[in-house]
């Protein structure tokens, strides 16, 4: 029972529980994209089912995670079977812990409104978006938003944080950003917005079958 209700693991060389960073941003990635499919099935298709389904699957996953053993939720087990030949990261247990009791919160919040009283208002859709945002970060930028809350509600600070960012240091030369790179930065997006005004007609105009395969098709 010990080892079946547990937070984070032992590992030699760490004097604290700690997780690996790479199964938790598989999982992150996982559940981002199936939340982002079932709001795209209701954004064009007013199809409501699947987020229902995922609102659950969510809310059973994270609760696995905090409650009992973060090895024993789904999502982790399947991320840890897709990274399973890279070289884990670890990072501290205690401050996933917290940004997973974040998530369980949303995620309970979710489960109410739109399970439970099958309702959908603006509440859900911010609840939903801030779990997009939440998971996006996670999974692509290896940033747990979450976890940057833990030293505000507790006094010692967060240990083996991903990429030593809890660690104060000068970058190194390869992280630093120039003024010219900057200016390329700047230079893309203006570009791209000069793009949609000056070529968004163009732009929308329908595509013709190259091949002609559509007129071809058998439901025609």
């Amino acid at each position: 029972m010990k080892n079946l209700i547990k937070f984070g693991e032992d590992v030699p060389g760490y004097n604290i529980p700690v997780l690996n960073e790479r199964e938790v941003r598989a999982a992150a990635g996982i559940l981002f994209l199936f939340t982002y499919t079932a709001l795209l099935a209701i954004m064009f298709k007013g199809y409501f089912p699947l987020i229902k389904y995922v609102i659950t699957g969510f809310l059973i996953d994270f609760l696995i995670r905090v409650l009992i053993n973060p090895k024993y939720s789904p999502t982790l087990i399947l991320g840890r079977l897709i990274v399973k030949n890279q070289t884990p990261e670890y990072v501290g247990a205690a401050q996933k812990k917290f940004a997973w009791i974040i998530g369980i919160v949303f995620a309970a919040t979710m489960f109410v409104l739109m399970v439970i009283v099958n309702s959908y208002s603006p509440i859900s859709g911010i609840i939903c978006l801030f779990c997009l945002i939440f998971l996006f970060f996670e999974s692509v930028f290896g940033i747990c938003l979450g976890c940057k809350f833990y030293s505000i509600f507790y006094k010692e600070k967060a240990q083996y944080c991903p990429g030593e960012i809890c660690e104060v240091k000068d970058r190194q030369p390869i992280q630093k950003v120039s003024g010219s790179q900057l200016l390329i930065l700047l230079g893309f997006i203006v570009l791209i917005v000069l793009l949609v005004v000056f070529f968004h007609e163009s732009f929308s105009i329908k595509p013709f079958d190259l091949f002609g395969l559509e007129s071809h098709s058998p439901t025609k």
